[in-house]
């Protein structure tokens, strides 16, 4: 079971949150650092999260077509 870490963007919907991911890579011609994002549909069961809060997901099994992940902490409340 893989876990990331990462900022809530969005919690609009119900028991889903969206957070984004930022990790930093070096460009491959260019050699400079970039940093690349992904967005991620996160289960959260309780409605807990809300925007700027810095948290913990894992995999799990699919709770729909685009959210294959479930919430396992809230790190810090932004």
């Amino acid at each position: 079971m893989k876990t990331y870490q990462g900022e809530v963007v969005s919690d609009k919907m119900d028991k889903t949150i969206v957070v984004i991911v930022k990790r930093r890579a070096k460009h491959k011609k260019y050699k400079k650092i970039i940093t690349k994002t992904k967005k991620f549909h996160v289960h959260d069961e309780k409605n807990s999260a809300k925007i700027g809060d810095e948290v913990v997901f894992a995999d799990s099994k699919p709770f729909s077509k685009t959210k294959k992940f479930k919430l396992v902490e809230i790190k810090k409340k932004g």
